[in-house]
């Protein structure tokens, strides 16, 4: 595929109030509408008239005092919310995450494939495989299973739920009223699965969804997660600082996958970009250091030691990130470990503009700009091999989102950069992605 006919794709990276850490302290944000669905309505309306491809919802599930206090803000579940968007719009695909670690497979293929019913054909997953302690104390742990060991669990769970996904055949369904049969039961399957971490009987209790199984996006970009992805996923979110470190991923993601026999062209690599826009860079600018003023150092620097596993709340805001562990040896969130490591250290910021620099995007790239400029660097990225597309992540979630789809999107279709109309109904369709075989499709009964 040359690049004068690629378009790129756009999913909204819906976050509550806004992807800024103290967006919620800002005069335009809409503290009162944080718990309101007709804000979310509006927002993924918003979303589908700009024939965006996605609604994208992240989850963590734990929280603590200290943190709601500071500015963690509470956040809906996100497969009910996508059901409930669902019945209010059309077109945009619903991507919802879910942890690997804290659910089983049967519980999560049925909800995605009842999402993927419900909007008929519009729904993805997000797999994640958590990483914290406090998440791991809300399900009868102490601390989190080593990041190996949730990788492997994570691999086992996603064969099962799709043994699930495939345990009906296509043309198992045919509701002869006549004859009282309502499914051929020669082509719905147990799965019989009976693994390391899951013993599953099946098949599922309901038949094989519009999109036959949902698109599956990871976010992982360890090794463990560059290995999971390759094998797996449709899509892969990811988090760059700079063009060359997002192109490089690009070019060894699309290697890779070429080399175990997938398709590189239907796996999409999708940076996260968070943004301030403004009608002058002056502007821009000036809206970016306003949210900084905003923020409690004190609660960044929790935030901080959260993501990366080792406790920074007494470091002086004046003095360098202290020497940390290898980033391989973190249990948490090893990828995003040695991103900020690499940021702190090749920008020699001190812990207070390190904060600053992760206040906006927690270390996506940042951008603050006027629409043409920010259109500018989002056609270098996706023109130059370091991206397919982009997750949108607005620093405050509906004036920033505005400024997008008002500004910013007219300039990327007016370069032919982006569609001005769906081409299909289905998550699938707006990725350009096949159908998946049913993989008990040629077992044949005795």
């Amino acid at each position: 595929m040359n690049n004068q006919t690629r378009t790129m794709h756009l999913n909204l990276f819906l976050y509550n109030l806004g992807h800024h850490e103290a967006s919620w302290r800002h005069p335009e944000s809409l503290t009162d509408q944080l718990m309101d669905f007709t804000y979310y309505k509006q927002l993924a309306q918003k979303a589908e008239k700009a024939k965006m491809d996605a609604i994208f919802l992240a989850d963590r599930i734990s929280t603590s005092p200290a943190a709601v206090e500071k500015g963690s803000l509470v956040s809906f579940e996100p497969t009910t919310l996508l059901s409930a968007l669902a019945a209010v719009t059309e077109q945009i695909g619903l991507i919802g995450t879910v942890s690997t670690s804290f659910n089983e497979p049967y519980n999560v293929a049925r909800r995605f494939s009842s999402l993927d019913f419900l909007s008929n054909g519009r729904a993805g997953w997000n797999i994640i495989t958590s990483g914290t302690d406090s998440e791991a104390q809300n399900f009868n742990l102490d601390r989190i299973p080593n990041h190996t060991e949730r990788y492997k669990k994570a691999k086992e769970f996603l064969e099962v739920t799709m043994k699930l996904w495939d345990s009906w055949e296509d043309d198992a369904v045919l509701a002869d009223k006549e004859n009282g049969i309502f499914a051929d039961n020669q082509k719905v399957h147990e799965i019989h699965h009976n693994g390391e971490y899951f013993k599953v009987r099946g098949p599922l209790n309901m038949p094989r969804s519009p999109q036959k199984r949902p698109v599956l996006f990871q976010a992982g970009t360890s090794e463990d997660g560059k290995e999971f992805s390759s094998q797996y996923a449709d899509a892969i979110f990811t988090a760059h600082q700079t063009f060359e470190e997002a192109r490089a991923f690009y070019l060894y993601a699309k290697e890779r996958i070429a080399g175990i026999g997938r398709n590189p062209d239907q796996v999409k690599i999708l940076p996260g970009i968070s943004f301030v826009i403004g009608n002058t860079e002056e502007e821009a600018k000036k809206r970016e250091e306003e949210l900084a003023e905003f923020m409690n150092f004190s609660h960044s620097l929790i935030q901080l030691s959260n993501r990366i596993g080792v406790d920074v709340t007494s470091v002086p805001l004046d003095g360098p990130l202290p020497n940390l562990p290898d980033s391989k040896e973190i249990q948490g969130h090893q990828s995003r470990t040695k991103l900020i490591i690499e940021l702190a250290q090749r920008e020699n910021l001190t812990i207070k503009q390190l904060l600053i620099r992760l206040g906006g995007g927690r270390g996506h790239y940042t951008i603050s700009g006027t629409p043409k400029s920010i259109a500018d660097q989002l056609e270098y990225w996706f023109l130059n091999g370091a991206a397919d597309g982009f997750n949108i992540m607005p620093q405050i979630m509906k004036r920033d989102l505005d400024l997008f789809v008002d500004l910013v999107i007219p300039e990327l279709q007016h370069r032919q950069l982006f569609r001005t109309e769906y081409s299909g109904n289905t998550l699938r369709d707006h990725y350009n992605l096949p159908l998946p075989d049913n993989q008990f499709k040629s077992i044949k009964q005795c």
